[in-house]
């Protein structure tokens, strides 16, 4: 089964993410049908949520400095219940893309960590492989050094053995003349 070919993270946030509508409408069921959820959690964000929107409306429209009146008890109640369920919608949302943005940051680390582990590997095996080229390079010059003084050595008994031929030639050329000179 092949895991990294399907993006089973991002079904799982998909996922979580269906669970949370229904979720949401339970929650607005509960708020609704519980007084503590209605006074206290419901009711005071529903009221600055209407007067923010009215405030904003009016000013648009012209209108400086008018009271504006609050919503009924059940209106601000079905608007707070509404908020609630949209607000777990969105923090489920916001949950999912905070998870997958840190998934991706730690596949990006181990990404860079891996290519910095491939990148020391290849500038050891480099370091050796020029530590062995020295080596190499010193072996090599070793044997040639003697074999450069040994052709050296070997030229050096042809240029004397040519010369010693040359000396040999030169004496026997001189000895004869010197011999047939007093003969005539």
């Amino acid at each position: 089964m092949v895991v990294g070919a399907f993006p089973m993270a991002k079904l799982l946030y998909l996922g979580i993410r269906q669970i949370s509508k229904p979720l949401a409408n339970r929650i607005k069921a509960g708020a609704r049908r519980s007084e503590f959820f209605k006074t206290y959690v419901c009711l005071p964000p529903a009221q600055l949520y209407h007067w923010v929107e009215m405030r904003t409306k009016m000013r648009i429209m012209g209108f400086r400095g008018t009271a504006i009146k609050p919503l009924n008890e059940e209106a601000a109640a079905e608007l707070g219940a509404e908020l609630l369920g949209e607000a777990t919608i969105f923090i489920v949302g916001g949950a999912c893309m905070v998870l997958e943005y840190s998934r991706h940051q730690a596949q990006q680390r181990r990404k860079e960590e891996e290519q910095r582990a491939a990148w020391i590997e290849m500038q050891d095996e480099v370091g050796r492989l020029a530590l062995a080229l020295e080596a190499l390079q010193a072996q090599v010059q070793a044997q040639e050094a003697p074999r450069a003084l040994e052709e050296l050595r070997a030229q050096m008994e042809e240029v004397r053995a040519e010369l010693y031929t040359r000396d040999a030639e030169a004496r026997s050329k001189s000895t004869p003349k010197a011999a047939s000179t007093p003969e005539k």
